[in-house]
């Protein structure tokens, strides 16, 4: 596969570590965005977002994380911009890890949704 994988990634995450390890085994050509250093612009997310296919941020944020509650992000009268700046303004909510390759991406829990992409 020629394409490179854009892979969001927090190194202290072990399911982002094992999928680095994944890529990197399979010999794939890896451009590794550590967010929480330089967080995605809100146009980055809204990208992503997009090529994730889902019905709303929700599915690539950390829903469980007590600063969603915290934030009131669980508030159903958000639309999906108040989301994704939320994730621009606080990237540890941000799931992990999610790889982009070409037009699609992928949640990476269950890793298995990174190897469908590649």
């Amino acid at each position: 596969m020629s394409k490179i994988v854009i892979l969001y990634h927090n190194n202290r995450c072990s399911k982002s570590r094992a999928a680095l390890a994944l890529l990197q085994v399979r010999g794939v050509k890896t451009q590794v965005v550590n967010y929480l250093d330089v967080p995605p612009t809100f146009e980055e997310l809204k990208s992503v977002f997009t090529k994730l296919g889902a019905d709303s941020p929700r599915s690539m944020m950390r829903v469980k994380d007590a600063l969603y509650r915290e934030l009131g992000l669980d508030n159903p009268e958000l639309s999906d911009d108040d989301l994704l700046k939320a994730i621009a303004e606080h990237p540890a909510l941000l799931e992990r890890p999610i790889a982009v390759v070409g037009d699609k991406a992928a949640v990476g829990r269950p890793l298995e949704n990174i190897e469908a992409l590649l």
